[in-house]
């Protein structure tokens, strides 16, 4: 059985971590396999946005870490074959170029939360229990979290968790801005699935130079981005989904975009 699943409705690829009687401890296999299930929605025409989900009652427990020891050791992740994406977005040569929106219950400890911080929107069951629990664990968080937490919810908040390794209840997390929408038990997925869909509905060459802007002014600051801004808009103004775009709004209907 796949440790990853992969399933698309429509223009949205759902993919969920799969190893339930293992409470999603995310081995060497389902990161691999996340990899792939990443650039298959990277490089996909038809694919216009992710969501990464879980199977079971839990999201992840977190690394399983006897299994990372080697590559931990060795200093780096493993090796990625071509055409598959970082599920860490560290290398913004092999990150996924489409929104990513994730929904979360139970655990979701230390790989989990990273990747949370590489995706784009998420929303979390109210039974979520967060935590950045490295530092329990002799070690510390080396998949994006010192990088990127203190961006989402503030220096000293991503410290006060960081460095104790002290769990977050969702309502914190939401407070902080670490999650987006807050759902009973049982609903976060049907939640972001909605918001999956949204995204999907828009124009795909607007919604992904949206986001690559917005990384860029997060990696390379507000002054490159702003450069950027009126170039990279130019070859979208001569594509069919932005005289699409201005003939809906001329006739007053929803826009059919096709991504080209």
């Amino acid at each position: 059985m796949s440790k990853i699943t992969v399933e698309e409705k429509g223009h949205v690829l759902m993919v969920g971590l799969n190893r339930p009687d293992k409470v999603n401890a995310f081995d060497l296999d389902m990161y691999m396999q996340l990899a792939e299930a990443l650039g298959k929605l990277h490089h996909s025409r038809d694919l216009r946005c992710g969501l990464l989900f879980a199977h079971g009652k839990h999201f992840t427990a977190g690394l399983d870490l006897p299994e990372w020891v080697a590559v931990f050791s060795a200093g780096r992740f493993p090796e990625l074959p071509e055409g598959l994406c970082c599920p860490f977005g560290l290398d913004e040569n092999r990150r996924v170029g489409k929104p990513l929106v994730m929904a979360i219950q139970g655990i979701c400890y230390t790989i989990g939360l990273e990747l949370m911080l590489a995706a784009d929107v998420r929303v979390a069951s109210a039974d979520t229990r967060f935590g950045q629990i490295e530092v329990k664990r002799g070690i510390y968080p080396v998949g994006g979290a010192t990088v990127r937490l203190y961006q989402e919810i503030g220096w000293g908040n991503a410290m006060l968790y960081l460095l104790t390794g002290d769990e977050i209840s969702a309502e914190e997390a939401f407070r902080m801005g670490l999650v987006q929408k807050v759902t009973a038990p049982g609903e976060q997925f049907g939640q972001a699935l909605l918001i999956a869909e949204r995204i999907a509905e828009q124009a795909p060459l607007g919604v992904q130079a949206s986001l690559l802007s917005a990384r860029l002014a997060r990696s390379e600051g507000t002054e490159k981005a702003i450069s950027r801004l009126l170039p990279d808009l130019q070859p979208i103004m001569n594509s069919e989904d932005a005289q699409e775009g201005l003939l809906s709004f001329i006739e007053r209907r929803k826009a059919r975009f096709k991504g080209l």
